[in-house]
């Protein structure tokens, strides 16, 4: 079974498309990719299902898989984060889309069932809930997601698909970690491309992009000073870190809570403050969590919470500020605003909970700066590009970015930043493979 687009206003393309226009003045490395697609055609012939988040930025990727000859079908990786502008414009430039914002939960793996539909040969994902689906269907583990969506995929053969599947790419640290769940398992079924940990990624997209844009959603939805706030971040990995440093060069005081000793560690030679999330509890004004974990802020610590703390989520899914806890100690919840709930609780209190405790940066605001995805979005197109190209070749693993893509498109960021790498001499490049010298 085959469907059809599935958006909010087809009337929306033409403001979409102008925002798409607009995008691409800061994605110069995707433009360069586009072109070089356009002419060689790397990805002919070949059907791409994309579960990711539908913005500017992902319409630009989705053109450029296009133009490299593949046909393309995408539906949102986040029920809240579709920007309906952008989903109107991809659909009427004949892109199968299946996502629109406030999806519930049966809509939005009704989506993610279009997308299998269409009998993709690559998947790329944010967060593996796409490529989790097809194991889940293929082990036949039931869930009630997977009831939703079987009355879409029809009489679709999982082992078809499969046979034909050349191999997936995934966006982020949460997606990675249960991808290598899987493999760790001996249940992965395919090659995977762990495009999150790819060092253009990881050192800039999850720091600096999250950093920045998790505090763009916390200031949209609340409209506070961020200077001298008490302010707490859970979690100091490389999207917790990026926040906590850009809180402290926006005058926040920061408090870090970690569970890695290592990690834990690291945030106090930053000069952060360390403490159990028990102790911060009693003191943060602001919490924003950073961690990839369940119930990192829960019951326990709702009790020992201020009147009037606010929380936000950073972490892919919104299960990292336990909601259930929170419902069952309040009396009342309202939204207060587009972005904000309020949570009574039984003696008084206020907490208050941003975007639905959800991806902060993309329901709250518009995710990422453009030109921190401009490299991400390379390295998923390249990433696709080589899955292609070796087709029946790769381990069936989660393997890593090869390390010229990487380069690549590190290489076509400073150019287009008018930056210059120094080369090293043919003495540097030996004197660095050899063990011979020694000191003098």
């Amino acid at each position: 079974m085959k469907g059809t687009s599935w958006i909010k206003n087809p009337d929306l393309a033409e403001v979409g498309e102008r925002r798409i226009e607009w995008t691409k003045n800061f994605t110069p490395v995707l433009m360069r990719i586009l072109e070089r697609f356009r002419r060689e055609k790397p990805l002919s012939g070949v059907r791409i299902g994309a579960c990711l988040h539908v913005t500017t930025e992902t319409a630009i990727l989705v053109e450029v898989l296009e133009e490299g000859g593949a046909e393309v079908s995408i539906c949102a990786s986040n029920p809240m984060s579709t920007q309906d502008d952008v989903a109107a414009a991809l659909a009427a430039r004949g892109t199968k889309v299946y996502a629109f914002r406030g999806q519930t939960t049966r809509e939005y793996y009704e989506c993610i069932g279009h997308v299998l539909a269409d009998e993709p040969q690559i998947t790329i994902d944010d967060g593996a809930d796409l490529i989790s689906t097809i194991h889940k269907l293929y082990y036949g583990i039931e869930s009630e997601e997977l009831k939703y969506l079987r009355p879409i995929i029809g009489g679709l053969d999982i082992r078809e698909l499969l046979g034909r599947m050349i191999g997936g790419c995934e966006e982020t640290t949460t997606g990675v970690l249960r991808l290598r769940a899987l493999a760790r398992d001996g249940k992965l079924l395919y090659p995977v491309i762990a495009v999150n940990d790819a060092e253009s990624k990881k050192l800039f997209d999850n720091p600096i992009g999250t950093g920045q844009s998790a505090l763009d959603g916390v200031i949209r939805a609340t409209g506070m000073l961020l200077a001298g706030r008490d302010v707490v971040v859970v979690g100091y990995g490389n999207v917790g870190s990026g926040i906590a440093q850009r809180l402290r060069g926006m005058g926040a005081r920061v408090t870090v809570v970690e569970a890695s000793p290592i990690r834990a560690l690291r945030a106090l030679m930053d000069g952060f403050a360390v403490e159990s999330m028990r102790r911060a509890a009693a003191h943060g004004e602001l919490f924003i969590t950073a961690t990839g974990n369940i119930s990192v802020i829960r019951g326990e610590h709702f009790k020992l919470m201020r009147d009037g703390a606010i929380l936000a989520n950073a972490g892919h899914f919104d299960v990292e500020i336990d909601k259930r806890d929170l419902e069952d100690m309040s009396i009342r919840k309202e939204r207060i605003l587009p972005c904000i709930d309020m949570y009574v609780l039984k003696d008084g209190r206020r907490i208050y909970l941003l975007g639905e405790g959800r991806l902060v940066n993309l329901v709250c605001a518009e995710g990422h700066p453009s030109d921190v995805m401009d490299m991400s979005f390379s390295l998923q197109a390249l990433s696709a590009e080589y899955l292609a190209r070796n087709r029946g070749k790769l381990p069936v693993d989660v393997l890593n970015v090869p390390r010229e893509l990487d380069e690549l498109v590190a290489r076509l960021k400073l150019e287009s930043m008018g930056a210059e790498v120094e080369e090293l001499t043919p003495q540097q490049i030996n004197y660095l493979r050899s063990w011979e010298p020694g000191s003098k």
